[in-house]
């Protein structure tokens, strides 16, 4: 589903990804670890083309993202081409995103509407369902600033589902969470597991990590430092900066 090869991107003289190979495989669930500042996010962009890759190559379900090759030339696509692949992409952030003047309801409906062109009568059945289906039934009609933080971190992970994505990317969703509500989103983020979708998460969840993710990532200044199953990269890693790493967050 996700397959980088030697993914490059800089900021000015800031080299944030210095090289990344990693493969996600359809079904999967990948965990990105790492102190802040190692290029977990930024790569998480990159999938979606937030950030443009300055090197290197990057493919979704075997689409070059954000380009289009023509021999050996790669030329990147226009908005509108890149705006419809996004489309399979669902991204939940650190905060939520959501839109102030719109129930919980509206938000997750809008998108399959304004975007797919979707029947208005058909999204709100779907957009019901997936509320439901995160545990917000009841809060359908309420208003972004009549939920608590997890509540709307729900409400922002149905939006992304309401299209249908092949591949859900999750960046940091619990940090801005306070610890008490971090439980229902993790549990949210379980059952799309369990029910087959890919992921890949960006996370300092350790425990989630290893009971949900078939790979664990860490990184550190702009590279994979080591991967593989978690119970080998969290309980016997074979870097020693993963080794630091793990002793000072566990």
């Amino acid at each position: 589903m996700v397959h980088a090869e030697g993914v490059r991107k800089h900021f000015g003289r800031l080299d944030v990804l210095k090289g990344i190979d990693l493969t996600v495989e359809r079904g999967q669930v990948c965990c990105l670890l790492g102190p802040s500042g190692s290029g977990k996010s930024t790569f998480l962009r990159c999938i979606n083309h937030l950030e443009k890759v300055d090197a290197g190559r990057l493919t979704v379900d075997g689409d070059l993202v954000g380009y289009r090759q023509q021999g050996s030339k790669l030329h990147e696509l226009r908005e509108r081409e890149v705006a419809r692949r996004r489309r399979d992409i669902g991204m939940v952030f650190q905060r939520f995103n959501l839109f102030p003047h719109m129930t919980a309801l509206q938000n997750v409906m809008d998108a399959p509407v304004k975007v797919a062109g979707a029947d208005s009568a058909q999204a709100r059945l779907d957009a019901e369902r997936l509320l439901d289906r995160v545990g917000l039934a009841d809060r359908a009609g309420h208003y972004p600033a009549q939920l608590s933080g997890g509540q709307q971190q729900r409400v922002a992970i149905a939006r992304a589902l309401a299209m249908k994505p092949k591949l859900m990317l999750f960046d940091e969703p619990t940090s801005a969470l306070d610890p008490e509500l971090v439980g229902d989103v993790l549990q949210v983020m379980r059952q799309l597991a369990a029910d087959g979708m890919t992921m890949v998460v960006v996370t300092h969840e350790i425990a989630f990590a290893r009971e949900v993710a078939d790979t664990a990532v860490f990184m550190d200044e702009g590279v994979v430092v080591e991967s593989g199953p978690p119970r080998q990269v969290l309980a016997d890693p074979e870097q020693e900066r993963t080794r630091t790493f793990l002793s000072k967050v566990l």
